[in-house]
């Protein structure tokens, strides 16, 4: 049990009696509901939260469970009650694909004002699974930046540099990139399937890739793939961090980001962002925009009115705009 005690993170294809066995314990028992896309039902409880996700394939639907309170909440909870069978402790006889060889991909910085974009695409396999529990490698939001900064340093010296591959895009960059596809989604494909070949270039055994699926529709990344990935198999999951190998890259990725970020403040929705941005360009001159910031985010239209300026006043890269949000189109900022 000690083994499985570290693990955070469960999946599971619940058929729909076990989603009412579910959904019955999760409304009457001592859960806070939360509000989570795409799913039936979400809670938080003691140090976990779980998610009932509405998406149906062949009558199942998919349970995420996440948190340090996680594996308490499905052995004497979930086991008994909803699963009726013994799970933890038998996760890689049940579930052989999991711990099977196979890399990750994620991203960081998609939602971030400030900072580049990285995506990562990172290997594991049975044994370098055990070693990421035991440095407590999990979804990267649900670890603070410190935690991050520290246990990607970690699990970049246990992969070594055949482990892992990073993609990023520096805001000059992916503004001039930004420009020419005007669409985030066509950018992540591009950077995600980049990080998958070099990746599959190091790792020619690895056969299968886990992908966070960012885009409405799985084509968008099949469309962008190159050799190597379209021989291999990719599989796109909604909250895909469950998979220890994604989870790793979500890590990494994240930590690449917030190292180069200069430390200017995270997001773009926090008031200091636009504050800073303001400051800087009064200090430096609009074009600083352009270096350190996607400047098709609409934060960018607030700062130049609050400075006295249009978007005229920014080379052509930076007089692009997000589009607007749509059916197909699922990014905050497209």
């Amino acid at each position: 049990m000690e083994g499985a005690q570290k693990k955070n993170s469960f999946t599971y294809e619940l058929d729909g009696e076990r989603q009412e066995l579910l959904l019955a314990i999760l409304r009457t028992g001592n859960y806070k509901p939360r509000t989570t896309p795409y799913s039936i039902l979400s809670v938080e409880g003691d140090h976990f939260i779980a998610t009932l996700y509405e998406k149906e394939k062949h009558g199942l639907r998919k349970l995420l469970v996440q948190g340090a309170g996680a594996a308490d909440f499905v052995e004497f909870i979930l086991e008994p009650n909803v699963l009726k069978e013994a799970v933890i402790g038998y996760e890689k006889v049940l579930s052989p694909e999991d711990y099977a060889p196979h890399a990750g991909s994620d991203e960081s910085g998609k939602g971030d004002y400030f900072g580049p974009l990285v995506v990562c695409c990172a290997y594991a396999d049975s044994d370098l699974i055990d070693k990421m529990a035991e440095l407590g490698v999990r979804d990267c939001k649900q670890m603070t930046d410190k935690a991050v900064l520290a246990t990607g340093a970690s699990l970049r010296k246990l992969l070594g540099e055949g482990g892992y591959s990073i993609v990023k895009l520096l805001p000059p960059a992916y503004n001039r990139l930004y420009a020419k596809m005007r669409n985030v989604n066509r950018i992540l494909a591009w950077a995600h399937a980049t990080a998958i070949e070099n990746l599959l270039g190091k790792r020619p055994c690895c056969g299968r890739v886990v992908v966070d699926q960012f885009a409405h529709t799985e084509a968008t990344i099949l469309r962008a793939l190159k050799p190597l990935g379209r021989k291999a198999q990719v599989v796109q999951r909604h909250r895909a961090e469950s998979d220890m190998a994604v989870a790793a890259a979500s890590v990494i990725a994240r930590e690449e980001f917030i190292r180069s970020s200069g430390g200017l403040p995270l997001g773009s929705s926090d008031p200091k962002v636009a504050e800073r941005a303001c400051e800087m360009v009064r200090a430096n001159g609009v074009n600083w925009l352009m270096n350190n910031a996607k400047a098709h985010f609409r934060t960018t239209d607030k700062v130049l009115e609050a400075c006295g300026l249009t978007r005229d006043d920014l080379p052509p890269e930076g007089r692009v705009k997000s589009v607007e949000i749509s059916k197909d189109n699922n990014d905050k900022e497209a």
